[in-house]
Order: structure tokens, then C-alpha cells, then sequence
């Protein structure tokens, strides 16, 4: 617990925060989360995007003509090869180290390369992508979306999902689903702990590859800036991602589980009273705030069982709240608002029990 702030356990079952009221609150929270709002046709618009199986050519490699298969790829597959050999499997980019380093890889690899073959004999997570892709078309007729899918498998420890020149790339080696056992090695759970690794289910495959295009639209650097600003921004992304992908379950979209994010809903207002009791909202010290903007298995300030980056829940009803007084707003014009203007034309006061 940091020095000064005060904490409390709005999320514990016992607390008369979360006993008052009960049924009032668990009913706004339920509205909030399933609002019926009217959802965009998007069929009509036209998104030329294909899926390449990447991995497939790779792990057929005939790893005595190494040379040969690698100019098979690169013809096949341009920059994208560079980008997998050099930045994803990060090999030494001289000609000695190639031929070697693929041939460690795939010998290396090729039992994770079996299971994601076995998971992902189709990738119909391709169509759930192309759909989000309509609908960032339909907002933002003006940008141009990436025209390729292109599924790799790299390095456990390495990128899940990455937006290159080539187009979106996914690494399957990251989403074998949360109970399958190589996840659960010591070593892998020392780089993925397990809040992080629930996550490599294919169900977060569209999220996070649209969530890397939205960061690609609008770039944002939080360096420096307070605590308010960066949770606005970080609101602003989860409201785009929700209106690109408005079928996908919040608590894919938030990172959160269900009930992690249930909790923030009856608690809302009394997030929001923790950060003013502590005058956290204008706090640009990253070594105060980064628990509140960071992805974690937790929210210790706040409460053994709130989740990381609370943050981002906050700045998201934030944002939803401008968003009702500003109707006629496009969602260009919500992401050109400073944070803080929208901040103050917000004029958020959540629900109190």
C-alpha cells in the first residue's frame, strides 16, 4: 500500500457497499453492460482481406534446402519474411545465422506448430477480424485497413499479435487456449503470469488485433502526462474497440474477468471516489499512478479482488458519459477532443448506490 492513500475494500462481498442496495445496483450494471443499442448493418461495405497461413510454409521448410525455401517465402510472402526472421524470431540478420537459427526453430517448435494445427485447422477468427474491419471502414471511411491476415508461430515468449507493413500478424503460439500445459511451465509462467495467460484463448484474437489498429490510427503517447489524461485515452480506445467489435464480450475487449468486471459496475461510483479522496486524477508521477493504467493481476490500493488497470474501466464510463451529451459527435471528433476538455464537458458523477 503506497504512502497516503487511502484504501478500503468497496469489492469485498461483506462490505455494506456491496450488500446496500443490491438488486438496484446488480440492475444498473446489467444495464450498462447489455444496453440494446442499434448496431450498424456493415454487410454492404467492401473489405478486401485474405488470410495466409503463414506458419504452414514456414513448418514445411525442407530444412535441407533452407536457402531455397526461404526465397520460395520471400517471394511469397515480401517484407513479411524479414519482418518474422529478424523481428519476431529475432535472429542476428547475417547470412551465417539464418540457415542454422531456422533449422534450431522449426526442430524446436514443431511439436507447438502440431497443437496450433490441431486447434486452428480452420481460422475463423480471420471472419470475426474482417468484421471489425467493416465496421473501422464504416466510421473511418478514409482509412485504409490492412488487406492480410498472416498467422505465424514464433516464440512462446514473443508477440501474440503485431501490426507490420505486411498487414495484421497473429502468432498462434499464444492462443492455445488457457489450460494447455506448456502455458503452465516454470518458465513460461515467469514471463506470462497467470492473469496474463487466461488470456491466450482464441476469443481475444479479434480484440487485440483491432485494439493494435486503433493504436495505429491514433497514436498516444502517455509519458509524462496525469493520471486523468492517460485513463480518458485509454477510455476513448475501449469505446472505439466496443463500437468495432460490439458482439465481443466487454470482459474480452477490458481484459477483465466477468466478474472483475461486474464488481466495477456496482462499485463505480466509489472508484471514483477513491481517486478523488486521494487527489489521484492530476497525479503524473508514474511510479503513483502506473497500478491504474497498467495491466495487472490487480488493484492492490483498491482491493485484493479489483483488476489492473481499473484505470481504463473509469476513463471508459468517462467517455461514455460524453458520449451522451454529445450525441451528434463522430467518432472522429472523440478522438480529437483533448482528454481534458472531454473531461470537463463530461462532467462524470457515476451512479451512487
Amino acid at each position: 500500500m503506497k504512502t497516503g492513500i487511502k484504501k478500503y475494500n468497496p469489492f469485498s462481498p461483506g462490505s455494506p457497499y456491496t450488500t446496500l442496495y443490491i438488486i438496484a445496483i446488480i440492475a444498473f450494471g446489467l444495464f450498462a453492460c447489455n444496453s440494446n443499442r442499434k448496431i450498424p448493418d456493415v454487410s454492404g461495405v467492401q473489405v478486401n482481406v485474405k488470410v495466409d497461413r503463414f506458419e504452414k510454409d514456414f513448418f514445411s521448410i525442407d530444412t535441407n534446402k533452407v536457402e531455397a525455401s526461404l526465397n520460395t517465402l520471400q517471394t511469397n510472402y515480401g517484407a513479411f519474411l524479414n519482418d518474422y526472421l529478424y523481428n519476431i524470431l529475432a535472429i542476428p540478420p547475417f547470412p551465417d545465422s539464418v540457415i542454422p537459427k531456422v533449422k534450431l526453430f522449426i526442430h524446436d517448435y514443431k511439436p507447438i506448430y502440431d497443437s496450433v494445427q490441431q486447434r486452428f485447422a480452420t481460422f475463423k477468427e480471420g471472419e470475426e477480424i474482417k468484421r471489425g474491419l467493416q465496421f473501422i471502414k464504416y466510421y473511418f471511411p478514409k482509412y485504409n485497413p490492412p488487406a492480410n491476415i498472416i498467422t505465424f508461430v514464433g516464440p512462446l515468449e514473443g508477440y501474440g499479435n503485431v501490426l507490420t507493413g505486411s498487414g495484421i500478424a497473429v502468432g498462434l503460439q499464444l492462443y492455445l487456449g488457457k489450460d494447455f500445459s506448456i502455458y503452465h511451465t516454470e518458465y513460461i509462467n515467469n514471463v506470462y503470469p497467470e492473469y496474463r495467460s487466461r488470456r491466450f484463448e482464441p476469443l481475444y484474437i479479434a480484440a487485440n488485433s483491432i485494439r493494435n489498429i486503433i493504436d495505429d490510427m491514433f497514436p498516444y503517447n502517455a509519458t509524462g502526462k496525469p493520471l486523468i489524461d492517460q485513463i480518458i485515452e485509454q477510455g476513448k480506445r475501449l469505446y472505439l474497440l466496443d463500437q468495432f467489435l460490439p458482439e465481443t464480450a466487454d470482459s474480452v475487449k477490458t481484459g477483465y474477468t466477468q466478474q472483475q468486471l461486474d464488481a466495477c459496475y456496482k462499485n463505480e461510483a466509489f472508484i471514483w471516489s477513491f481517486f478523488l479522496q486521494n487527489n489521484l486524477l492530476y497525479q503524473n508521477d508514474p511510479f503513483q499512478i502506473r497500478d491504474y493504467v497498467n495491466d495487472g493481476p490487480k488493484t492492490p490500493a483498491l482491493s485484493e479482488a479489483s483488476p489492473g488497470n481499473i484505470g481504463q474501466f473509469v476513463g471508459w464510463q468517462i467517455v461514455k458519459t460524453w458520449i451522451q451529451k454529445n450525441k451528434e459527435a463522430t467518432l472522429e471528433t472523440l478522438m480529437r477532443t483533448p482528454a481534458r476538455q472531454l473531461f470537463e464537458e463530461a462532467k462524470y458523477k457515476p451512479r451512487n448506490p
